[in-house]
């Protein structure tokens, strides 16, 4: 199954303890005790696995920075905004980095409003119709993903913008054969500074300027949280989506109506593959938020 064979990573935004704290907790987790301080712009601290793999936690000045002090929330130091970012992974380093979370959980950290989780996802494996196809999956549902998630009004109309209509529509009237001209699609809405780190196009929630300077998929949707099953589920969701838009011969940008969303939603995690036991949690998590009858297209009166 591709989906299980794809390398993701993720970065898991987070306060309530310090970035060396975290790196500290993380090291001593994977039984190796190697952490160190690397420094530079993102005062990055790194904790190495068995593996020799570095996972590291960096500043992001977007976080409000926050602890807990006998019982209340009260403001922090800077130092107290941590962002946990992961090497590349595969799927079999799910339920580890699920136990990590944890750890760092128990200790303390946890998520308010101004942090969120990203998912990378490798793009190795996509080509320019590849691609296309991803876009348009993401673009029929998108009005569905974004209530399935209750993303937070502010992070959707800042970070993670919905699809550019102008892109969707050249990019489906062109159809690149290239990835150089797909890029140059890509970046009709941000055209300076195309391979700066924080170009403007990055802030969609489904952010392919990643794919064009690092080579992954980037996954901007998730609202903070240390919940080890609800990041689980959301790993498990945007590997399922990149491996629709690998295996299908071609996709419709047509969005999904409906009046049962969470029939609507669920119908098509089934067709993502996401059926049986192992994905039930997944599910779950996904379907939650969403009004309507998971079982039934009409639900009687």
């Amino acid at each position: 199954m591709i989906m299980k064979t794809q390398h993701f990573g993720i970065e898991i935004e987070m306060t309530g303890i310090t970035r060396s704290k975290a790196a500290s907790l993380m090291a001593t987790f994977f039984g190796t005790e190697r952490k160190y301080h690397e420094g530079g712009a993102y005062d990055t601290y790194i904790a190495e696995d068995g593996q020799g793999r570095k996972w590291k936690a960096m500043n992001d000045s977007s976080l409000y920075p926050e602890k807990k002090v006998g019982g209340r929330t009260v403001e922090a130091t800077t130092n107290y905004r941590t962002e946990v970012v992961s090497p590349i992974l595969s799927y079999d380093d799910i339920p580890s980095l699920q136990e990590l979370i944890r750890t760092l959980r128990r200790a303390g950290a946890f998520a308010n409003s101004s942090c969120g989780i990203h998912i990378h996802v490798g793009a190795e494996r996509f080509t320019p119709k590849t691609l296309r196809n991803l876009v348009n999956v993401f673009y029929s549902k998108e009005d569905l993903i974004y209530r399935a998630l209750s993303i937070d009004p502010g992070r959707e109309h800042r970070y993670c913008r919905k699809t550019n209509e102008r892109f969707l529509k050249e990019l489906n009237k062109k159809r690149p054969a290239t990835m150089a001209k797909f890029a140059d699609l890509w970046y009709m809405e941000a055209p300076c500074g195309r391979n700066m780190h924080y170009n403007s196009s990055r802030y969609h929630g489904l952010n392919l300027h990643a794919t064009f300077t690092k080579g992954t998929v980037e996954f901007r949707l998730f609202n903070g949280t240390l919940h080890a099953g609800e990041i689980k589920a959301y790993i498990q969701f945007c590997l399922a989506m990149t491996h629709q838009a690998l295996t299908q011969k071609k996709a419709s940008a047509r969005k999904t109506e409906t009046d049962n969303e969470k029939y609507a939603f669920r119908c098509w995690m089934l067709r993502l593959g996401l059926i049986g036991d192992e994905f039930k949690t997944c599910r779950h998590h996904l379907l939650k938020n969403l009004t309507g009858n998971a079982a039934w297209r009409h639900a009687a009166a």
